[in-house]
């Protein structure tokens, strides 16, 4: 059994959890809020938990950076995000102990973040980021958090809908410089991710099978990834080929820069250039991933093929790239009236 004695004014308790003795402060000079605190932890260790003197010394800095850990040391590819979250989070909760965030602070703080006009997505995904610290905490040996808090998450109305008709795709495409050509090309075909074009490198490439490899563990969903070429992806690899070595050294990317002396990165300002050149509205790099999905199916390529050449992991994601146009609706219509008139 515990014992309540003085340092100086101050009431202090005495315990003992799993073979060690503790000692902490009651912060009081009254003997009954000593009495409450030394049964509260009489209590804790009793249901076979830690006494909560080694949650109240937690903080949210410590789980945070336990969090960066937890990416590093499984090379996640998401650490730029993770750190902009918590860069958010820190706003509030920097120094803060870990026993002291509950849902109502949470709240706070997603009041906080709406006033500064920030998405719901934005604030969702810096809710998972604090969620997911809780949780490594708890897994912790001994864990560093006795529980996670309820941390609810906000309804999302921001899913993208953009996507490309081939018209619109070829005038934006005659508008992109001579080196990017290809690179959109390859994404409008493909529906790979705009990452996965830029890292593409010849070791991954058989011309003469007429095939590309991405390997696992260099998507965004960990698996590998084989796509067979059509004619004109053929032809723009074996101009990218050709091109190769130009600049004096042979660089492993298969899409390089306009310079020629690295690969292909951002783009931004050169693709809405292009955009508005082509008249087109403003179009993201993206789309051509909704784009590919689309054309896929309605090619009549068998959706679970469809997936394995775009890296689509999940049906629910795949569905939600698979978009409807006008031109989609006004044709079930036509083909409707084509049915109910041959009745």
């Amino acid at each position: 059994m515990g014992c309540i004695y003085r340092r100086g004014k101050i009431f202090w308790i005495k315990y003992h959890s799993r073979g060690k003795q503790h000692a902490e402060s009651a912060h009081t000079d009254k003997l009954e809020v000593a009495k409450r605190l030394l049964r509260l932890r009489e209590g804790e260790i009793s249901r076979g938990g830690l006494p909560g003197v080694y949650f109240d010394r937690v903080t949210f800095d410590e789980l945070s950076a336990d969090l960066l850990t937890d990416y590093k040391i499984n090379r996640k590819r998401s650490m730029v995000r993770a750190e902009l979250a918590i860069a958010h989070l820190e706003k509030v909760f920097k120094g803060v102990k870990a026993v002291s965030i509950d849902t109502s602070k949470v709240g706070r703080y997603i009041v906080m973040r709406q006033e500064e006009r920030a998405a719901n997505g934005t604030i969702n995904r810096e809710l998972c980021a604090l969620r997911r610290m809780f949780s490594l905490g708890a897994k912790c040996t001994p864990p560093k958090v006795s529980g996670v808090p309820h941390i609810a998450t906000l309804k999302e109305c921001n899913v993208r809908r953009g996507f490309f008709e081939n018209s619109a795709f070829l005038a934006m495409r005659d508008q992109l410089p001579e080196y990017l050509k290809g690179f959109a090309t390859f994404g409008y075909k493909t529906g790979w991710r705009h990452s996965e074009i830029a890292t593409l490198t010849w070791r991954q490439v058989e011309l003469e099978r007429g095939m590309v490899t991405l390997d696992p563990g260099s998507t965004k969903n960990q698996e590998g990834r084989t796509v067979y070429l059509d004619t004109e992806l053929k032809a723009v690899l074996q101009q990218h080929w050709n091109r190769r070595g130009r600049g004096g050294k042979a660089l492993p990317w298969v899409f390089l820069n306009k310079k020629g002396d690295d690969r292909v990165k951002r783009f931004d300002k050169t693709w809405y250039t292009a955009c508005k050149k082509a008249k087109i509205g403003p179009r993201l790099f993206h789309d051509l991933r909704r784009t590919a999905v689309r054309n896929m199916v309605r090619a009549g390529i068998p959706e679970r093929v469809a997936m394995m050449v775009s890296g689509h992991k999940t049906r629910s994601v795949f569905d939600r790239y698979n978009i409807v146009s006008e031109h989609d609706l006004k044709m079930a219509a036509e083909k409707q009236e084509a049915y109910l008139n041959a009745l």
